[in-house]
């Protein structure tokens, strides 16, 4: 059988596989079943042969059916997704109408752009660390509208163009060059960017992940307010070299239904002002919460919540297929099959829990039994 098709890497986690391809940097969970006519499949020379020893595994089974399911499996995984486009655009000074400057971890960097719209697509979350402008500011990021492309530069080199409409992609490369910068890496170096909230209390941290809407950001700020910290919210970014997770300073984003729920965590929210990317999500709010003592902490537990108006307090483990579900589709993973065979590992040392909560004070206990559990 077509064993150019087959996944570059497989790992078992519980009662499921987990297969990465690399033609395609696609991660797929699978169960035993599955798993089990996969091997025969390539292990079989034909489809006649397939067929023949699947009949004597599992009778119930149609073989040519299934032969064809794996066949329409395979190519779908192996299906290559785009990637980033080489822009060649060059940079012009007179872009530089409207600017920003900040300092981060002792870092001062600049923000400029031709179109205060476009600015305010990455100002609002980086508003809490704005500074007045240093002469020795190095890093400096453009932001531009042009026609109806949003070009994001970093250093005067076009890094991402796209339709204004996909404003989301350029705010996640602007996040990734900016950690670039901050930790002095490339995107190279990082293992991934996770689509989901981290906090830590010093020694660990949990990544908190789950729908929008779901109570990730509100979460980590009642948690904020308690003792701990905010690690990274929305993106949470890996380092490939030590599978850690670190400090992201995009404040949280909070929604205005979330509002009365977090007047005693920040008294003055109301004072907070507001700002709408998508009039389909509404307005939101960005708070920046106290930086935790380290820039990076290890994680071992990966949390997906599901806030629900007036339910009992559940947290139960589930299962790797619950968890990627979720963690994938939104998250940027690394191509290099090193840091996907890391990712995999990372993985097989992490728990993975369901929360269904409305009760504030019952989650901060339960999961502050999590952290010491981890101590």
């Amino acid at each position: 059988m077509n064993t150019d098709l087959a996944p570059t890497y497989k790992n078992l986690y519980g009662n499921h596989w987990v297969l990465w391809f690399e033609n395609s940097n696609r991660y797929s969970v699978i169960d035993k079943l599955f798993n089990s006519a996969l091997d025969l499949y390539f292990k079989s020379k034909d489809k006649i042969h397939f067929i023949e020893n699947l009949k004597l595994q599992q009778p119930d089974l149609d073989g040519t059916t299934v032969s064809l399911e794996i066949l329409d499996y395979l190519e779908s995984c192996n299906e290559q997704q785009h990637g980033d486009l080489e822009v060649n655009f060059g940079f012009n000074p007179n872009y530089r109408v409207y600017k920003k400057h900040y300092q981060i971890n002792n870092k001062h960097i600049s923000l400029h752009s031709n179109s205060e719209k476009a600015l305010n697509l990455v100002h609002p979350q980086l508003a809490f660390f704005e500074t007045e402008e240093k002469v020795n500011t190095h890093i400096n990021f453009d932001i531009c509208l042009i026609d109806d492309d949003l070009l994001l530069f970093n250093n005067g080199f076009c890094v991402l163009k796209a339709p204004k409409q996909d404003y989301h992609y350029l705010r996640g490369k602007f996040v990734m060059q900016l950690i670039c910068k901050l930790y002095n890496t490339t995107e190279a170096d990082w293992l991934g960017t996770f689509h989901g909230t981290t906090v830590t209390d010093g020694y660990s941290s949990i990544l908190f992940i789950g729908q929008s809407g779901s109570g990730k950001s509100t979460l980590s700020i009642i948690l904020a307010s308690n003792g701990y910290y905010v690690l990274a919210d929305d993106v949470s970014p890996m380092l490939a070299e030590n599978n850690k997770i670190y400090y992201n300073p995009n404040g949280v984003s909070i929604k205005v239904s979330a509002t009365s729920t977090l007047k005693d965590s920040i008294p003055n929210l109301d004072d907070f002002p507001k700002v709408t990317f998508n009039k389909s999500k509404g307005p939101i709010r960005y708070y920046t919460a106290p930086q935790p003592p380290n820039t990076n902490y290890p994680c071992h537990c990966i949390i997906l919540v599901d806030y629900t108006a007036n339910s009992q307090t559940q947290f139960i483990e589930v299962g790797i297929d619950a968890i990627l579900e979720t963690l994938i589709p939104e998250s940027w993973l690394s191509t290099n099959p090193v840091h996907a065979k890391k990712f995999l590992n990372w993985l097989d040392n992490v728990k993975f829990f369901k929360l269904t909560y409305s009760d504030n004070a019952s989650m901060i206990k339960t999961i502050s039994r999590v952290f010491e559990a981890e101590e």
